[in-house]
């Protein structure tokens, strides 16, 4: 099944001012330079890529944008206004949020209170306060009905669905919070066909809800299936963006594997790779 046929990409306008920009920007880690002057931005209702192999920086990229790491050098603006992020919180209460790998879901609690962790209502006063479980409740099951998972019950636990399942639970839960870009880390890399299938479908309802997509991933076919414009990153530096359209997959393959080196890998298989 061809995947990238899956999906009506309505590419923003390229004249759509970014929600983030991140210009020049530079870390080190003692004499270690982990990002080398990069460049990216990020427009509302676009997926814009970003691709690279392991080593490549996009691990410190992705922790400088949502404010884990603070850049040596180089300005990040929202809107056009400066940010100094000095903690996640200030990313996220700037509406950027981030699902990383590991997802941060406890499997033994049910959806609702993973959806809602940290930020429960409450109803009462006094020794009377506690949670609104109804209201979470409703909540929760709208949310993940809307991303087309139709749960058995609010109270089922998260340990209970697949990979792919959990990672709609988390990128639900950070638009359900106000997210206005999103940040995935490889969200597809250890899942099967059908999963990611799901996941990239999730992207693509969120990316149509206006919330801007920063879909972090080494594997060029999920980008290619869901990505408005893409992004390689080598060894901390931009390899230049390109838009839907402009590439094929096997210049981006070859961009992120430093072309040469694949070259004569795929001469040494005999075509394989």
């Amino acid at each position: 099944m061809d995947q990238e046929t899956k999906f009506h990409h309505g590419t923003p306008a390229a004249d759509a001012k970014p929600i983030i920009e991140m210009h020049d920007i530079e870390k080190h880690f003692g004499n270690i330079i982990a990002l080398a002057g990069v460049s990216f931005d990020v427009r509302p209702g676009e997926c814009h890529c970003l691709l690279g192999d392991n080593g490549a920086g996009k691990s410190t990229f992705i922790k400088t944008m949502s404010g884990v790491h603070k850049p040596t050098k180089g300005t990040i603006t929202i809107d056009g206004q400066a940010m100094d992020f000095s903690s996640p919180r200030d990313a996220m209460e700037a509406g950027i949020a981030t699902v990383f790998q590991d997802l941060a879901m406890i499997p033994l609690m049910s959806v609702t209170r993973n959806f809602f962790m940290g930020r429960e209502p409450v109803i009462g006063s006094g020794p009377f306060k506690r949670m609104d479980i109804q209201t979470m409740n409703e909540a929760a099951v709208e949310e993940m009905h809307k991303m087309g998972i139709n749960l058995r019950g609010p109270d089922q636990a998260v340990g209970t669905l697949s990979g792919g399942e959990r990672q709609t639970v988390a990128i639900a839960r950070a638009v359900y919070f106000g997210a206005r870009v999103l940040i995935l880390d490889e969200p597809t890399s250890a899942l099967g066909v059908r999963q990611t299938s799901n996941v990239l479908a999730t992207i693509d309802r969120v990316r149509k809800q206006g919330v801007g997509v920063v879909f972090i991933s080494h594997n060029v076919r999920h980008a290619l299936a869901v990505g408005d414009r893409f992004t390689v990153l080598n060894r901390g530096k931009t390899l230049g963006t390109a838009t839907r359209g402009e590439i094929t997959p096997e210049e981006l393959q070859d961009m992120m594997a430093g072309g040469q080196e694949m070259a004569q890998l795929e001469g040494s298989l005999e075509g394989t790779v």
